[in-house]
């Protein structure tokens, strides 16, 4: 296992160690100490599961009480995930990193407490599994305008109209969001 840095200090990158041969493959997903030892000290109480269709687009989330740190990964198909640092004391506040999760490349991506999470489907579908460092709690969910102009995230649409809930729809410009600090 080793970490790529991220544009976002504290946004990380794991690449996981996958062994196959000609039965399948296995992959050890977590692991306290040897994430501790890439400097991912996290205390996860909740795992999560979705399944989404080809351009949904689900986020920004955060929740601004019981903030959530997040190890994302994919176990079918391809999303482009993204962080958005809401700390208002943080140099990186208000910029966002995106990356390339695909089921057949073995790769995390760690978002600690305090930035918003996102991602859009690139395949046909994706199931997308995140341990959370907290629990669900919607009366402190908040949702980030996913296409804010004064944050910039650059989703792969390729001229496509991305399939949003309600909720994002609704979502905030980062100057009307409450952040954290």
């Amino acid at each position: 296992m080793k970490v790529e840095p991220t544009t976002l200090s504290e946004v990380l990158v794991v690449e996981l160690d996958r062994y196959g041969d000609e039965r399948g493959f296995f992959m050890e997903t977590w692991n306290a100490r040897a994430f501790a030892a890439l400097g991912i000290d996290a205390r996860f109480v909740q795992d999560n599961y979705s399944r989404s269709q080809k351009h949904v687009l689900r986020g920004l989330h955060y929740q601004l009480r019981q903030a959530q740190g997040k190890l994302v990964r994919v176990a079918a198909g391809e999303i482009w995930d993204v962080a958005v640092d809401l700390r208002r004391g943080s140099p990186g506040f208000g910029r966002w990193f995106g990356a390339r999760l695909a089921a057949d490349a073995p790769r995390a991506l760690w978002i600690p407490p305090g930035f918003a999470h996102g991602f859009l489907v690139l395949s046909e579908s994706a199931d997308v599994m995140y341990k959370a460092t907290d629990y669900y709690a919607p009366e402190h969910e908040r949702a980030l305008l996913w296409n804010d102009p004064a944050i910039g995230i650059a989703w792969p649409l390729a001229g496509a109209t991305p399939v949003l809930s309600e909720r994002d729809r609704r979502g905030v410009p980062l100057a009307q969001a409450e952040t954290y600090g």
